[in-house]
């Protein structure tokens, strides 16, 4: 993509309202636009980000074995009455009613629509166990919206949730969703730590949020300080396998959220040197909630003994939208964003210092159209300003590689490539420097 093409609104100032890293950043680097409290429009940039953090969960989830389809944004509240839901959750749930006065609601979460889609078609425990997920726009009423995308009131959220014939099956199903979030995170290029949390309006007794250690979290946090240091499991984790030392390497070690922490336990279990008091981001978060919603919404199943039961059940959220704040808060210096490669809006970006200069312009399209036919997503400033301010604006917007084309370097036969998470700078021919971007 050519720069003069592009739509990259780029701010000079930092908006008044933007109060920490991530909300700050996604302004000034034309990612977002505030349309209203807690609502903002994905621009271009944005929007490749999301899309590519949107990849990875779906990726992810696939290979856990889940199965994807797309539930709508607005849910009958007759749903939510069945599950005595409609008037515990509170301000929060946005209702609405339709021309004909029916009353219906913007969805927080799934739990009852997708209760009422598995009781239409699944009678048999044969039929389990199923583990369903959809990638959907979400709105919560909050009271003070704030942090951009980390705490807006419209947000883009992977929602999955398991279906199985019994209490053993249905934590087999949780393992399975706890492993894959930790991989998705991994792939992140985050550490994001399972810690014991409140299971809130989903309810149930068994939740682990994933947590991203960050001063400017809103979650108070407590944990053992080597439980950063465990291994992701690898691509190759076998997910019909027995994955309770997976879990149990995970869980072993104290990590609890405020809401769930005991002091005396994490002094027992902890040495003082390990103890580990900090903020963190929550990124998602896995919950077993048994028959919750399966039994007042009559979602019977047929066991092995020919009985009927409710099937017992688990729900399991990833914020994407708010994961983009999350990485820009793990990954940015005082210049601006420091993308991981597998979210990076696009990988390499090409500045071109002197356009109109014959040698500048013949050697960032030489590179320009070999990136492209190597199917790597390339940015080139081809506008006709400063150094200075692409420099600036290649920082800014934190694409993994930076490729400097200018007459000075050309003069020696070389141009520069800059790796924006070092700073590393090499002085290559234009041919190496094509072969180390697509290598």
């Amino acid at each position: 993509m050519r720069l003069t093409r592009y739509f990259l609104p780029i701010l000079r100032e930092t908006p008044k309202e933007a109060e920490i890293v991530s909300h700050r950043l996604m302004l000034r680097a034309g990612m977002i636009r505030q349309e209203a409290a807690g609502i903002y429009a994905w621009l271009p940039l944005g929007f490749k980000v999301l899309q590519n953090v949107t990849r990875i969960v779906r990726e992810e989830m696939d290979r856990a074995g889940a199965v994807e389809l797309l539930m709508p944004t607005l849910q009958l509240a007759d749903l939510w009455r069945e599950s005595g839901r409609y008037d515990a959750y509170g301000p929060e749930m946005l209702r609405i009613k339709d021309r004909h006065e029916r009353e219906l609601l913007y969805g927080p979460t799934n739990e009852e629509m997708i209760t009422e889609i598995f009781r239409a078609s699944v009678r048999s425990y044969r039929d389990l166990p199923k583990i369903l997920y959809h990638i959907q726009w979400k709105f919560r009423d909050e009271q003070r919206p704030r942090f951009g995308v980390m705490r807006g009131r419209e947000f883009l959220m992977k929602d999955a949730y398991s279906f199985d014939v019994d209490e053993a099956a249905a934590r087999l199903s949780y393992n399975r969703m706890f492993v894959a979030y930790l991989r998705i995170f991994g792939r992140m290029g985050l550490k994001a730590i399972p810690m014991r949390a409140e299971t809130g309006p989903i309810g149930g007794d068994l939740s682990h949020e994933f947590i991203v250690l960050a001063a400017t979290g809103e979650s108070g946090v407590y944990c053992n300080a080597d439980v950063r240091d465990l291994p992701i499991p690898g691509i190759d984790v076998d997910y019909d396998s027995d994955l309770t030392p997976i879990i149990r390497e995970w869980t072993t070690l104290y990590a609890a959220t405020e809401d769930v922490h005991d002091e005396a336990r994490f002094h027992a279990e902890t040495p003082a040197e390990k103890r580990l008091q900090t903020r963190g981001i929550e990124v998602g978060q896995v919950f077993y909630f048994g028959d919750k919603y399966t039994r007042p919404m009559k979602a019977p199943i047929t066991g092995p003994d020919g009985s009927e039961r409710p099937a017992q059940c688990g729900s399991y959220g990833v914020g994407v939208s708010r994961l983009v704040g999350a990485l820009i808060e793990a990954n940015h210096d005082d210049a601006g964003i420091i993308w991981p490669e597998e979210v990076a809006p696009f990988r390499v970006g090409i500045a071109n210092l002197k356009v109109g200069d014959a040698a500048s312009d013949a050697a960032s399209m030489q590179i320009y159209h070999a990136l492209e036919k190597a199917k790597i997503d390339v940015l080139y400033d081809d506008r006709d300003e400063r150094p200075g301010g692409k420099f600036a604006t290649l920082d800014m917007i934190g694409l993994p590689y930076q490729v400097i084309v200018g007459p000075k370097g050309l003069a020696g036969g070389t141009v520069e490539v800059k790796t924006r998470a070092t700073g590393a700078r090499e002085n290559l021919s234009v041919e190496a420097a094509i072969a180390k971007l697509t290598a």
